[in-house]
C-alpha cells in the first residue's frame, strides 16, 4: 500500500502558498478540487530551469494532498506552438529541419533515430520519464489535441467577438518601450520574442493587426502547414474567416465554428486557459514581471473570458555550476534526465524545495556535487536524531516522499565522494569496487553493491560523464624509483611511519587517523592531537605529506581522499608503490 505522508505544515514557503491557494480556491470554487498548473513547450530539450515551472506547483499541490484535499496539477504541453528554429546541438538534427519552421511542433518530424512520431513527442517523453522518477503526479494536456479536436471552439469564437476589448488591453502596452531581449526560463516566453522570425507578420504574442482590424487568432496554412498567415477578414455572424499565407501564397475562407487548424495567440491563449481550467495557482519566470509581459497582460485579458488570474509567484533562474544561465533554445543544456543520471531524485527535489521560488540557485555537475551530498547526508542525520530546524526538516520531508509514497532510496548511503573515488579507481570493475567498499567498515562489511545502489550508480555516472579525462585517477603501474631515491630523511621517515601502521589501521576511519597523524608524530605530537593543540605549521606538513603520497601513488599533486585511495589500491600494492 502507498505511504500517505503527513502534512508538513510549518513556516516554510510551500506551506504558506498552500494556505493561500486553499483559501483562494474555496473563495472561487468552493467544494471543487484545487487546480494548479504548469506549462511546458517541447520545442527542444526541456531543461532544469523549466523544471522549476513544474516543481513549484508540484510541491504546493503535494502539500495540499498531504492535508487530505483533492488537487489537480495540470501540465499543459504547448505542443501546438510553432517550431521556431533549429536548435544547435540536438543529435540527429541538421539544417534540413529549417523547412519545418512555422509548423506546429507535433507536425515536425522527430530527430533522426527517435522512436517517436514527432518533435514534440520526442522531447515530451524524456520529461515525462524524469517527472515519474521525481514522483511528480500530474494531468497532462496536449494543446494540439485541445485545439484540433475543437475543445476550445467556444473560447476562440468568444475571443474573436471580443477582439476589440482584447486589442484595447494590448494597446496599453504597445506604445511602451519593449524590454531588452533576455534568455528565458519558459520556452513559450521565448516564442513571444521570436514568433515573427522570418515571417514579416506581426508578433505572435499580440496577434494580427492591420487594415482589416485586430485578430487574436492565427490559422496554420492549409497548404504548407505553417503559421505564416494573415487574417484578412472575419464575419461574426457567419464566423467566416479568410486568411492568406505569406510563405506559399495559399489563401482560403473557412468557417471558424467548424475549423480546427489554428490557435489563439499566446497572450490570449494563456489567460483563456486559466479561465477554462479554473487555475488557482501557476508560477511564471522573472521575465513576466516586465510591463507588457504575458502574465501581466493575461491578468487583464482573463476577465474577458470570465475568469481570474491565478496566484503566481515569479520564480528565479536556475543555474549550473560552471555554466551560464540556461536557455531552451540552445542545444546541450542540462535536462532533468541529465541531473538524475548523477544524483538521486531526493537530492534534485530537495534543491527545488529548500529555496523560495524567488531565490536563484545552482545545480552542481562539477566537484560541488560532492559537497552537496555531504550537506544532504548531514541533514539526513539531523532529521533522524530530531535536531534539524523545522524548515530544513520540511524540505527534507518533501524531498524523500510525496503525499502518496516514499521515493526509493539507497539502503546504505555511503558518502558520495567515497563512492565516486572507488568508481574512478576501479573503472567499472564491480568485484574490485565491492572489495574496497567492504573494507571501509570491517565491523559491518558490505555484502553486495546493491546495498549502495542507486547512489553508487549515480556516482559512477558522474565520474564517467562529468569528470575530465585528465582529472581521472590512474594508479601507477610501477614505483617512482627516482622520486623515492630523492627523498630526504624526513620524507623517508614519513613514508616508513605510514607503512608501519597500514595493517593495524586498514579501514576508512583507521587510515584517516593514520595519514593525518604521521606529520603530527614526526613533529613530536600525539597522533590524536586536535587542531587546537597543534601549531599552524602542522597543516603545512600535512599538505606536503599528502602531495608526496599522491605523487607516489597516482603521479599527481592531488586525487581522491587518501584513505579511500589507499583502500582502493590495496595494501600489497601500496607497499610496492611506496618502495617497501
Amino acid at each position: 500500500m502507498p505511504i500517505v505522508a503527513q502534512s508538513t505544515e510549518t513556516t516554510d514557503w510551500v506551506s504558506r502558498f498552500a494556505d493561500e491557494v486553499i483559501e483562494e480556491s474555496e473563495r472561487r470554487a468552493p467544494g471543487k478540487p484545487v487546480v494548479v498548473a504548469s506549462g511546458l513547450s517541447p520545442s527542444g530539450p526541456i531543461h532544469l530551469g523549466n523544471l522549476r515551472e513544474v516543481m513549484t506547483p508540484h510541491l504546493v499541490a503535494d502539500e495540499i494532498r498531504r492535508r487530505g484535499r483533492q488537487v489537480r496539477h495540470l501540465i499543459s504541453w504547448d505542443d501546438y506552438d510553432r517550431y521556431r528554429k533549429v536548435p544547435a546541438g540536438v543529435a540527429g538534427v541538421d539544417e534540413t529541419w529549417a523547412e519545418h519552421i512555422g509548423k506546429p511542433l507535433t507536425s515536425v518530424p522527430a530527430p533522426k533515430g527517435s522512436p517517436y512520431a514527432s518533435w514534440a513527442e520526442h522531447f515530451k517523453a524524456a520529461m515525462v520519464e524524469s517527472l515519474a522518477e521525481l514522483g511528480v503526479e500530474f494531468d497532462g494536456i496536449s494543446q494540439t489535441e485541445q485545439y484540433t479536436t475543437g475543445v476550445y471552439r467556444e473560447q476562440i469564437l468568444h475571443a474573436m467577438r471580443h477582439r476589440a476589448d482584447i486589442d484595447a488591453v494590448l494597446d496599453q502596452y504597445r506604445t511602451k518601450k519593449a524590454p531588452a531581449k533576455k534568455q528565458q526560463q519558459k520556452a513559450v516566453d521565448e516564442a513571444e520574442l521570436e514568433a515573427a522570425e522570418g515571417s514579416g507578420a506581426a508578433a505572435e504574442d499580440d496577434g494580427s493587426s492591420g487594415s482589416a482590424g485586430y485578430f487574436p487568432y492565427k490559422p496554420y496554412c492549409g497548404n504548407c502547414g505553417k503559421d505564416l498567415t494573415t487574417v484578412t477578414s472575419y464575419e461574426d455572424d457567419t464566423t467566416e474567416l479568410t486568411y492568406s499565407c505569406t510563405a506559399c501564397g495559399f489563401s482560403e475562407t473557412v468557417r471558424l465554428n467548424e475549423f480546427n487548424r489554428g490557435k489563439l495567440v499566446w497572450k490570449v491563449d494563456w489567460p483563456m486557459r486559466w479561465a477554462y481550467e479554473g487555475v488557482i495557482f501557476e508560477p511564471s519566470g522573472v521575465d513576466h514581471s516586465s510591463p507588457g509581459s504575458s502574465f501581466q497582460v493575461g491578468g487583464q485579458i482573463v476577465g474577458i473570458f470570465g475568469g481570474k488570474q491565478p496566484i503566481g509567484p515569479m520564480y528565479a533562474f536556475v543555474g549550473i555550476s560552471g555554466m551560464a544561465k540556461m536557455s531552451s533554445s540552445r542545444g546541450g543544456v542540462p535536462t532533468p534526465a541529465d541531473a538524475l543520471k548523477i544524483m538521486e531524485p531526493q537530492i534534485l527535489r530537495w534543491l527545488y524545495a529548500r529555496r523560495r521560488p524567488n531565490q536563484s540557485f545552482k545545480i552542481a555537475f562539477d566537484q560541488e556535487i560532492q559537497r552537496l551530498y555531504d550537506e544532504w547526508d548531514k541533514l539526513d542525520a539531523k532529521v533522524a536524531d530530531g535536531s534539524a530546524l523545522p524548515a530544513d526538516a520540511a524540505a527534507h520531508a518533501r524531498a524523500v516522499r510525496t503525499a502518496g509514497a516514499e521515493l526509493p532510496r539507497t539502503a546504505r548511503p555511503m558518502p558520495y565522494r567515497t563512492l565516486a573515488s572507488v568508481a574512478d579507481i576501479t573503472a567499472g570493475h564491480e568485484d574490485q569496487a565491492l572489495r574496497i567498499l567492504s573494507e571501509l567498515d570491517p565491523e559491518q562489511p558490505l555484502a553486495a553493491l546493491d546495498e549502495v545502489r542507486p547512489r553508487y550508480d549515480r556516482a559512477e555516472a558522474w565520474i564517467n560523464t562529468q569528470v575530465p579525462a585528465d582529472q581521472r585517477t590512474i594508479v601507477r603501474a610501477e614505483p617512482d624509483t627516482d622520486l623515492l631515491k630523492s627523498l630526504d630523511e624526513q620524507g623517508r621517515a614519513s613514508v616508513r611511519l605510514l607503512l608501519d601502521g597500514l595493517a593495524e589501521h586498514w579501514s576508512l576511519d583507521g587510515l584517516t587517523h593514520l595519514v593525518y597523524g604521521v606529520p603530527k608524530v614526526q613533529a613530536g605530537f600525539p597522533a590524536d592531537a586536535t587542531p587546537k593543540e597543534l601549531p599552524p605549521e602542522i597543516k603545512t606538513a600535512q599538505r606536503t605529506f599528502f602531495a608526496l603520497l599522491y605523487h607516489l601513488l597516482v603521479g599527481r599533486d592531488t586525487g581522491p581522499r587518501l584513505p579511500t585511495l589507499l583502500l582502493a589500491v590495496g595494501q600489497e600494492r601500496v607497499r610496492t608503490l611506496l618502495g617497501e
